[in-house]
C-alpha cells in the first residue's frame, strides 16, 4: 500500500513524511523544498496484539515458558519479525509513505511541477493533505506572520487541491470525449461505464468507483443521455464525482499545537479530518531513536529512559512536550495513517506460517512475516503474495488457531495465522 502526502508548500509535509519514517529528508522554510517525490516506510501497530501472544500464553499454561519477567527488554513477546518489531505484543507492520513535491494553485495547466505532481498521485491508493492549521502561510505556502480568518484559509486550503484534481480529471474526460460519446451512442449505459472504466484505468479506477460516480452523478443530473450534447457544466460534475471516488482525502490538520482553538472542525472533506503536531512527533522519534526516552508513535506518554544524560535544558523541553501530548491525546501523526490504512483502506493483518503447531516458518522463526493484506483476502491470494510458487501450486490452507483445513476461497480475518500447503 502507498499513502501519499500531499499540499501546499511549507505546511509540514516533509516534517511528517520524516516522523512517520525516520527517513533523512530536506525540511526547509520555502516552497519546493521537496522536488522528487520521497518514498519511505512506515511502521504501525497492528490493530490487535501480535498472535505471539497467544502462543506465550500456551506455552506458559504447558509449562515450557517461565512468566515474563520485570526486566525482559521486550515485554512478553517471542516472536522473531523479518521486518518491524513487536515489543509488549505491539506488532509494527510497514506501509510506504509518498511524501509528493509541494502542489500550487494552477498544477493541472502546469505551474509548479503540473501534470507530474498529479501523476505521482495516481500511483498512491489514499491521499493524506496536510494542511496549515495554525494559519502561518498563504495559499502558496509562504510563511506570513498569521492569516486573519484561520478557518477560511483552511477550507481554501482543501478546496483548492479538491479543484485541481476536478480539473486534472476533467481535462481527461475531454481529451476522449468524443469516443465515449460515440460508444453512449451505439451501446448505450454499458458502453458509458465502460469508456469510463477504461479511462481511468491508470489511475486505479475499478468498476466500482465508476458505477459510485455515476449513481452520485445521476443523483444530481438524472440519467445519463445524450453526453455529445452536454453543456461544460455536466462535464466538470462527472468529473468531480470520480474524483470523490477515486481520491478520497484525508486531512492532516497540521501545527495543531500552535492553532487558536480547533479551526479544522470547519474542514468539509470525503475523507477523515485528524489533528496532528508533526514536529512533535519528529522530536519525538529521534529522542527514541537516541535511548533519550521511551516512547512508541501513538501513544500520549513517555518516559524518560533510565541511564540517559539530559542536561536541564532538555529535561525542560521533554517535560513541557510531555504536558502538551498528554492534553493533546498524542500527536495524531500514527492515528492518521494507522486510521486510513485499517479503516479507510479496509486492511488487516494475516501471518503465514509453514507450521501450524508451532507457528514458526521453515528456518524455525516464530511468526516472521506480518502481511498487510485487503480485509476477506482469499486463501490463495494471500498465498500469491508470499510467493508466486505457492500461488500457483496452491492444495489448501489451514487457520492455524483451529487447526481447521480451508479452500482457496477462504476469506482471512484480521490476526489470522495462516498455514498454507502446495504442490512441491
Amino acid at each position: 500500500m502507498r499513502i501519499g502526502l500531499v499540499g501546499k508548500p511549507n505546511v509540514g509535509k516533509s516534517t511528517f513524511y520524516s516522523a512517520a519514517t525516520l527517513a533523512k529528508v530536506d525540511i526547509a522554510n520555502y516552497p519546493f523544498c521537496t522536488i522528487d517525490p520521497n518514498v519511505g516506510v512506515a511502521f504501525l501497530a497492528a490493530p490487535q496484539p501480535c498472535p505471539c501472544k497467544d502462543l506465550r500464553e500456551r506455552f506458559e499454561a504447558d509449562g515450557r515458558m517461565e512468566p515474563v519477567s520485570d526486566d525482559d527488554a521486550r515485554k512478553g513477546s517471542i516472536c522473531e519479525p523479518r521486518t518491524g518489531s513487536c515489543i509488549g505484543h505491539v506488532r509494527l507492520v510497514p506501509t510506504f509513505l509518498v511524501d509528493v513535491a509541494g502542489l500550487v494553485p494552477g498544477a493541472s495547466e502546469g505551474r509548479g511541477r503540473g501534470n507530474a505532481f498529479l501523476s505521482d498521485l495516481a500511483n498512491c491508493d489514499a491521499l493524506i493533505q496536510v494542511v496549515d492549521a495554525a494559519g502561518l502561510t498563504d495559499i502558496e505556502g509562504n510563511p506570513i506572520a498569521a492569516v486573519d480568518d484561520v478557518e477560511s484559509s483552511l477550507k481554501q486550503e482543501v478546496e483548492f487541491l479538491t479543484d485541481e484534481l476536478d480539473a486534472w480529471i476533467g481535462g481527461l474526460l475531454r481529451d476522449g470525449w468524443s469516443r465515449g460519446a460515440r460508444r453512449v451512442q451505439a451501446e448505450g449505459d454499458k458502453g458509458f461505464t465502460s469508456f469510463l472504466h477504461e479511462r481511468f484505468t491508470g489511475l486505479g479506477a475499478t468498476l466500482g468507483h465508476v458505477l459510485g460516480a455515476i449513481d452520485a452523478f445521476r443523483n444530481q443530473w438524472g440519467d445519463v443521455d445524450t453526453p455529445w450534447m452536454w453543456e461544460e457544466m455536466r462535464i466538470d460534475s462527472l468529473a468531480l464525482h470520480l474524483r470523490s471516488q477515486l481520491f478520497p482525502i484525508h486531512i492532516a490538520a497540521n501545527k495543531a499545537d500552535s492553532a487558536k482553538g480547533t479551526p479544522w472542525s470547519a474542514i468539509s472533506s470525503n475523507g477523515m479530518v485528524v489533528p496532528t503536531m508533526a514536529d512533535f512527533e519528529l522530536a519525538l522519534r529521534r529522542a527514541a531513536q537516541g535511548d533519550m526516552i521511551d516512547y512508541s508513535p501513538g501513544s500520549d506518554s513517555f518516559e524518560v529512559a533510565e541511564g540517559a544524560n539530559l542536561n536541564p535544558a532538555q529535561e525542560n523541553a521533554l517535560n513541557a512536550m510531555k504536558d502538551k501530548l498528554s492534553a493533546s491525546g498524542g500527536t495524531g501523526v500514527a492515528t492518521l495513517l494507522s486510521e486510513v490504512l485499517f479503516n479507510a483502506l479496509a486492511h488487516v493483518v494475516v501471518y503465514p506460517v509453514a507450521d501450524e503447531g508451532s507457528w514458526k516458518d521453515n528456518d524455525g522463526k516464530i511468526l516472521p512475516d506480518a502481511f498487510v493484506v485487503p480485509n476477506g483476502i482469499e486463501a490463495k491470494a494471500l498465498a500469491y503474495k508470499v510467493h508466486s510458487d505457492l500461488g500457483d501450486c496452491f492444495i489448501r490452507a489451514v487457520d492455524a488457531r483451529t487447526r481447521r483445513i480451508v479452500g482457496a476461497e477462504h476469506e482471512c480475518k484480521d490476526n489470522d495465522v495462516i498455514k498454507i500447503h502446495a504442490k512441491s
